[in-house]
C-alpha cells in the first residue's frame, strides 16, 4: 500500500560508502571508552578550526543570544519568514564567496537561493533543469551521495565521464565526448555536466584547461554546467582555486546563452565546518531557475536563528580573513602529517591541494586487479583493522584499489592511532602475500620437477 518511492532501493543506502558508516556506528572509536573501536575516516568533516569559531562566539555573545545592540531580536526571528531568506545574510554570503576567490569575481545576492545544505541544492537544481529519465554527465570518481541527490527523487540518470590515474583523473575533451555518445547510445537526453571543484574524493582543483574543456563542451552541446564548489575555501596549496564563474567571465561569455546555463552549488559545511547548521545555496545566472528554486526551497529552509547568527559572523571581515588563512594553514599541516604516515606504511596517494581527504592508492595490496579484491580489502580494513574508509568503487572509480581517507575530522592523537593501524594492515597483507607467493612458487617448482621427471629423455 506504499508508494514506489517509499519501497524502492534507489536511495543508494546499500552502497559500501554507507555500509561502512553503519559498521562504525555499531562500534565507534573512543580513546578511553572504546580504544578498539572503528575510527571514522569516511566522514569529510572539518574539525580543525572549531576553536576559531568558538572564540568569535565568545567575543560576540549577542549573535548567539539573538540580540542586536544589547536588545533581544527573539520575537523578530521567531515569527514566520518567507523563503527568500534574510537580505543581510545573503549579502554577507556573496561577499564571503567572493573573498574566497580573491575578489576576482563578484556575486549578486539576487541570484542566490538558500537551501538546507548542498544536498538539497543539488536535488533542487535537478528538479529545475531536468525531467525524470534525462541525464547529467559526472566525472569519475565522484562523491557517493550524488547518486542519492540526483537519482532518488528527481529520477535523473547519471552517465560517468571516465577519468583515469594515467593523468591524475583529469577531465579530457575525449572523455567528455565519449560519455555524451554513450548517453546517446542509450537514448538519454543529456541536460548538463556536474562537477565538484575542488574534487571530492580527489582533493584537487580543476585546471584552467579542464574548465575550458568543460565550457567548450557545454557550448557545443548547448547544455548546463553545475559546479559544486563546497570545498572552495579548503584550498591549501597551489594551484589556486578557479571558480566556473571566473572561468566563464574570463572568456567574456556573459552575453551568450551559456551564461544562463551556469550554476554554482555552495555550502558552509566544509569551509566553516558547520554541516549541522544546514546552510547551502544555489547561485544561478538564470532568473527562471532562481525563481523556481526559491519556491522549492520552502521544503528545506535555513532557520531564521541560523541566518541571523551567521550573518553577524560573516560581517566581521577581520574574522573571515583570519579564519580562511588559518584554516588553510591547518589543513596543509594535517595533510602533511597524514601523507607522511601513509608513506611510512609504504602507501602513496594522489597529489592534492584541497579538501579534507586524500585519494589513497592501495592497488599493491589487492590480491588481484578486480573490484572483488577491492571489496575484500575494504572489509578487512573496516572489520579487522578498525578503519572506516571509502572504497573507490563506491565513488564509481574505474580502477580498483583506490580509497578515500579523511583526515580533518579527528584529533592528531586519533590520526596517529589510525596510522598505526594502517601500518599494521600493510604488514599483515604483505606477509600474507609473501606466504601465498612462496607457496605458489613451491607448487610451481614441484610441478616443474614432476614434469621433468616424467618427461622422456632427449634423444
Amino acid at each position: 500500500m506504499l508508494s514506489k518511492k517509499a519501497s524502492c532501493d534507489s536511495h543508494g543506502q546499500d552502497s559500501s560508502y554507507f555500509l561502512g558508516w553503519q559498521e562504525y556506528e555499531k562500534n565507534p572509536y573512543d580513546p578511553v571508552q572504546n580504544p578498539n573501536g572503528i575510527i571514522q575516516m569516511g566522514l569529510a568533516e572539518n574539525q580543525l578550526s572549531f576553536d576559531l569559531v568558538e572564540s568569535w562566539l565568545a567575543s560576540n555573545p549577542d549573535a548567539l543570544e539573538l540580540k542586536r545592540n544589547g536588545g533581544s531580536v527573539f520575537r523578530e526571528l521567531a515569527l514566520f519568514q518567507d523563503y527568500h531568506g534574510f537580505p543581510a545574510f545573503k549579502n554577507e554570503l556573496v561577499e564571503f564567496m567572493a573573498e574566497m576567490r580573491g575578489n576576482r569575481v563578484k556575486f549578486d545576492p539576487n541570484k542566490l537561493v538558500l537551501t538546507a545544505g548542498s544536498t538539497s541544492a543539488n536535488e533542487t537544481l535537478m528538479f529545475c533543469l531536468a525531467e525524470p529519465g534525462e541525464a547529467f554527465l559526472l566525472p569519475t570518481p565522484y562523491y557517493p551521495g550524488v547518486d542519492r541527490d540526483l537519482k532518488w527523487r528527481p529520477g535523473v540518470e547519471i552517465v560517468p565521464i571516465q577519468c583515469t590515474s594515467e593523468n591524475g583523473f583529469k577531465i579530457t575533451a575525449p572523455a567528455l565526448e565519449e560519455a555524451y555518445q554513450r548517453a546517446q547510445k542509450f537514448n538519454l537526453k543529456v541536460k548538463g555536466v556536474l562537477v565538484t571543484n575542488p574534487s571530492n574524493p580527489l582533493g584537487t582543483t580543476m585546471t584552467t584547461l579542464e574548465l575550458n574543456h568543460l565550457i567548450d563542451f557545454a557550448l557545443a552541446k548547448e547544455i548546463h554546467i553545475i559546479s559544486d564548489e563546497i570545498y572552495s575555501g579548503t584550498v591549501f596549496n597551489s594551484p589556486s582555486f578557479v571558480s566556473i564563474m571566473e572561468a566563464v567571465t574570463g572568456r567574456n561569455l556573459e552575453d551568450t546563452e551559456l551564461w544562463n546555463r551556469v550554476h554554482i552549488v555552495y555550502s558552509l559545511s566544509k569551509d566553516l565546518g558547520l554541516p549541522g547548521f544546514r546552510v547551502g545555496m544555489i547561485y544561478s545566472n538564470n532568473q527562471t531557475v532562481v525563481s523556481a528554486a526559491t519556491k522549492m526551497s520552502s521544503f528545506g529552509l535555513v532557520s531564521s536563528q541560523t541566518q541571523y547568527m551567521l550573518s553577524q559572523m560573516l560581517k566581521d571581515k577581520k574574522f573571515t580573513a583570519n579564519y580562511l588563512k588559518e584554516n588553510q594553514k591547518r589543513l596543509r599541516k594535517r595533510r602533511q602529517m597524514f601523507v607522511c604516515g601513509l608513506k611510512g606504511a609504504g602507501i602513496r596517494c594522489l597529489k592534492s591541494n584541497a579538501g579534507l581527504f586524500c585519494w589513497v592508492d592501495m592497488r599493491h595490496l589487492l590480491k588481484s586487479n578486480t573490484f572483488e579484491a577491492e571489496k575484500e580489502l575494504w572489509m578487512k580494513v573496516v572489520c579487522d583493522f578498525g578503519l572506516n574508509i571509502s572504497p573507490g568503487s563506491s565513488c564509481h572509480c574505474s580502477e580498483p584499489g583506490w580509497f578515500r581517507m579523511c583526515f580533518a575530522n579527528m584529533s592528531e592523537d586519533t590520526l596517529e592511532v589510525a596510522m598505526q593501524r594502517v601500518k599494521a594492515l600493510v604488514e599483515a597483507t604483505m606477509v600474507h602475500q609473501s606466504v601465498v607467493s612462496k607457496s605458489t612458487w613451491l607448487q610451481t617448482k614441484w610441478v616443474f620437477q614432476l614434469a621433468s621427471y616424467d618427461r622422456e629423455p632427449d634423444r
